[in-house]
């Protein structure tokens, strides 16, 4: 396979890995929250969640997961010039922190599983956002390169860092306003 196939495998499960990523963490949320039901509705939904945060996890975020890093790596293999690049050190840092979330969530998920729920709603609503600041910098790193200039690019990662905290807190008014 040439490079661009190659690419253009990779930037598809990273879309697919990234989907999966988001959407488990809206399921974390809604898991938390169903704990606060009454005894039959918690029970059914708690059963509902778990599966459908089992099938996501196994059928469609890890598979994707691990197409990402193969095809990843293969690019790496045929354009090996790029990593001499900066910026390929700095994106294969953010995969790093990517992958630590991955597992992270899937402790998560297992841990819901077993009925233990350490992490409230709030919270996972600001995790959720880690994965958001990831894909902001690859995508930034990946498409730049090293045409970013760096103070520019670090102001503005945590512009939308402070973007997306403001806009959670006045979610959250929101939705306390209407209840």
């Amino acid at each position: 396979m040439d490079l661009n196939t190659v690419k253009a495998l990779h930037i598809i499960f990273v879309v697919s890995w990234f989907a999966g990523l988001f959407y488990i963490v809206r399921l974390f949320i809604y898991h938390v929250e169903a704990q606060a039901k009454g005894e039959v509705e918690k029970s059914v939904l708690s059963d509902q969640f778990q599966i459908m945060e089992s099938r996501l996890w196994w059928i469609i975020t890890t598979p994707a997961m691990i197409l990402t890093l193969l095809f990843g790596t293969w690019m790496l293999i045929i354009a090996p010039a790029y990593l001499n690049a900066g910026w390929m050190h700095i994106k294969l840092a953010f995969v790093g922190v990517l992958l630590i979330y991955h597992f992270v969530c899937q402790k998560i998920m297992l841990d819901m599983k077993k009925g233990v729920f350490s992490w409230k709603s709030g919270s996972l609503r600001l995790w959720n956002e880690l994965a958001t600041l990831c894909l902001v910098a690859i995508v930034f790193l990946a498409v730049v390169k090293n045409q970013l200039d760096w103070i520019k690019g670090t102001i503005g990662f945590f512009a939308v860092a402070i973007g997306l905290m403001v806009l959670i807190k006045i979610y959250k008014r929101t939705r306390k306003n209407k209840m």
